[in-house]
């Protein structure tokens, strides 16, 4: 039913030419759809972003690029002292331009120093880490692991072309003698079982662990999630927490994710894209609420004043590589 994709891309469009019908797909478009199609519009297809910079996106890049990183280089035979001098240096050169308002929590909270302190605290902290970096047959390290693959079907009007799941995976662990990818998350809270719930069901730790099988042609025993709590006083706080998928959890997943893809080459058919209106409150609030809560013949226009619209080549793009 899964195939590697062979499909060779640069940044082609993930689009069926000249159609708003979406053939190549990545955790994030998808998350997008399947919480409200009206934010995968906006969102996905016509690529509004918040004028200012979000300061969480910017402070998880660097953070799991940091990470990514540290692990390449130990994988490669570096001393941990030696990859987290080569770390740190790469972090101060990849951020010379991120000083967020520190007037506000976000920035007080995420911003260049608290970024070099949480990495350096976490290798501090996992300096003697039971999870081991995978080995690849190649003999390469499973870092900043890119995938694509076919699914066994595809749009009704796509001249036989298959769906294609992309993504990319931080690190792939052997840990008890089991395959785990493994993710980081950042937060400003304690992570308490409530927070670990969240992850299942969860769309984007579904996909990792169907990825991380096919691109390893091993099986993967799920996602070890580890959490890292940012405190404002050193040492910060890390917690790891496990999700795990069986095989009849994975086929019901792509079984449903059969008919939300249908769903979507409907709605851009019709070019109508419906707002779930149950969603607007999730997630401490849709950033297009106040849009949305407009008469459809202004929305555009508050739209063009509060977001940026990027052009076509800048948008969302799953298969565009890192």
């Amino acid at each position: 039913m899964l195939n590697e994709s062979l499909l060779t891309v640069g940044s082609t469009s993930p689009f069926l030419p000249n159609t708003s019908i979406q053939f190549a797909w990545d955790s994030t478009s998808i998350g997008a759809f399947k919480t409200c199609p009206r934010l995968y519009q906006y969102t996905i297809l016509e690529g509004w972003t918040p004028r200012d910079e979000s300061v969480h996106l910017r402070f998880g890049i660097e953070y799991h690029h940091a990470l990514e990183h540290y692990a390449r280089l130990r994988a490669e035979g570096a001393r941990h002292e030696d990859a987290v001098r080569g770390t740190i240096s790469e972090i101060l050169t990849r951020t010379t331009d991120f000083f967020p308002d520190e007037s506000i929590k976000a920035g007080h909270y995420k911003n260049r120093h608290t970024l070099l302190q949480l990495v350096i605290d976490y290798l501090d902290h996992f300096i003697d880490d039971p999870c081991e970096t995978y080995i690849k047959s190649d003999g390469t390290p499973a870092v900043e692991l890119s995938f694509r693959f076919e699914l066994d079907f595809g749009p009704i009007n796509g001249n036989d072309r298959p769906y294609i799941l992309c993504g990319h995976l931080d690190r792939v662990v052997n840990f008890n003698d089991q395959l785990f990818v493994m993710d980081h998350k950042t937060t400003t809270t304690t992570p308490s079982k409530h927070y670990f719930n969240q992850y299942e069901p969860n769309n984007q730790m579904t996909l990792y662990t169907i990825a991380g099988g096919i691109v390893l042609h091993s099986p993967i025993k799920g996602v070890i999630i580890r959490a890292a709590q940012i405190l404002l006083e050193s040492p910060n706080r890390f917690i790891s927490g496990f999700t795990y998928r069986t095989p009849e959890q994975i086929h019901e997943w792509l079984d449903d994710l059969r008919t939300h893809l249908l769903n979507a080459e409907y709605y851009a058919t019709e070019n109508r894209w419906p707002m779930n209106d149950t969603a607007c409150d999730k997630f401490g609030g849709c950033k297009f609420r106040e849009v949305c809560s407009k008469d459809p013949s202004v929305r555009e226009r508050f739209l063009r004043a509060d977001f940026n619209q990027l052009p076509p080549e800048e948008r969302w793009n799953p298969l565009r590589s890192r």
